[in-house]
Order: C-alpha cells, then sequence, then structure tokens
C-alpha cells in the first residue's frame, strides 16, 4: 500500500460520461480543462472517461492498471448534492450497491469484490491534504463515504487492483459559478498535492 516501488511517471485521471439528466457530466469536463493545463513535464498524465455502468467501469479501471501500471489513478466524480464543494474520499466499499447504473444493471449480490475486504483506505492521506489545501472559488470537504454508487463501486475497483494507489474527488455540478475551468484548475492543484505526498513516501523509504 505504497508509493514507494512505483518507479511510473504516469498518473491516470478518470471522469464519468452523462447519466440521468446529467447530458455533460462535470467530472469529464473538468478532467479535460486538467489535461490541457497538466500536471507539470515529469508527469505523464491520461485522462480516460468511464461510463456510469458498473462492470464496463470495472473492467476499464482493470485495463488501466495493467496496462499503464500508474503511479496513481485520481477518479472524478459528479456529487449532484454539492453546490461549491469538492470533497475528497478516503476509502471505497465493497457491499451495497443497489442502485441500477446507466445501463440498468446493479451488482451481482450488490457487491464489487467477491473476495474483497470491506473497505479499502487510499495510501494518499486525505485529511492532511484537506486541512492544508485551498482551492480559489471553492469548499473542500473530507469524506468516508463515496455514496455506494458508480464513484464508491469503481474507486474501490481501482483501490483493490491498484493496492491503494487510487483517490477520489467529488466534484459539484457544473453552473455560472462553478465552470469546467475553475474544477480544472482545482484538480490540478489537488492532485499536485498528492502526488507530494506520494514523492515524500518514496524520499523516506530511500
Amino acid at each position: 500500500m505504497d508509493f514507494v516501488d512505483s518507479n511510473s511517471n504516469t498518473v491516470v485521471v478518470t471522469g464519468f460520461g452523462p447519466f440521468r439528466q446529467y447530458l455533460v457530466n462535470s467530472s469529464w469536463e473538468a478532467v479535460k480543462e486538467l489535461s490541457k493545463r497538466g500536471l507539470g513535464e515529469n508527469i505523464d498524465l491520461h485522462i480516460i472517461q468511464l461510463p456510469v455502468v458498473y462492470q464496463k467501469a470495472k473492467e476499464q479501471v482493470f485495463k488501466i492498471w495493467t496496462t499503464l501500471q500508474p503511479l496513481l489513478t485520481v477518479h472524478v466524480g459528479l456529487a449532484s448534492s454539492a453546490t461549491a464543494l469538492l470533497i475528497l474520499e478516503q476509502c471505497g466499499k465493497n457491499k451495497g450497491y443497489q442502485e441500477l447504473d446507466a445501463g440498468g444493471f446493479r451488482p451481482e449480490g450488490g457487491c464489487c469484490m467477491l473476495d474483497g475486504p470491506e473497505k479499502i483506505e487510499s495510501a494518499i492521506n486525505m485529511k492532511t491534504l484537506w486541512k492544508n489545501l485551498s482551492v480559489e472559488g471553492m469548499d473542500i470537504a473530507f469524506s468516508r463515504d463515496a455514496g455506494r454508487y458508480i464513484c464508491d463501486y469503481t474507486y474501490y475497483a481501482s483501490l483493490y487492483y491498484g493496492d491503494g494507489r487510487a483517490a477520489f474527488i467529488h466534484v459539484p455540478p457544473l453552473s455560472t459559478a462553478v465552470t469546467a475551468e475553475l474544477l480544472g484548475k482545482a484538480l490540478q492543484t489537488i492532485i499536485s498535492e498528492m502526488l507530494k505526498q506520494c514523492g515524500e513516501e518514496r524520499k523516506m523509504d530511500h
């Protein structure tokens, strides 16, 4: 559960596609904006859009970890109840997925990984991040419950396949106050801080 044994400088950031009334998903708009800004020249940034379908999202996440083998994967999802709030999610839960996805399916037994632990914590300390971060025009919250829908499910799968080297950020819907540009900038700030944490962990061990 650490970054020490990873010599990758690849970072993958995912957003989700449209679902329900959200024909434009702010998570993907924010990720596209981030990719214009980048994470500095030392970081090889890949962005990927995930479908709001349990099984397909899980397959994509598996593919990310097996093919790109990133240092860190950050998933960005839409929290429709948030207004100008970014939520840093500390852990993913394995069970309790009863809500139907965009394809009308739910996971077998409401479970992400049949042999998986009840919950998996991120190797990123979100509480530290939350205490030390400020982003322009937005509040930041810390959470230990990502909501038992595609977001939580994807996060758990990624923590499982990525040995804890995943993070999840919930973003609000787009509005006149919350633009894609503002969200992209916020993601850049937050993920850069996450990468500092990874870097410090690597340094301490060598």
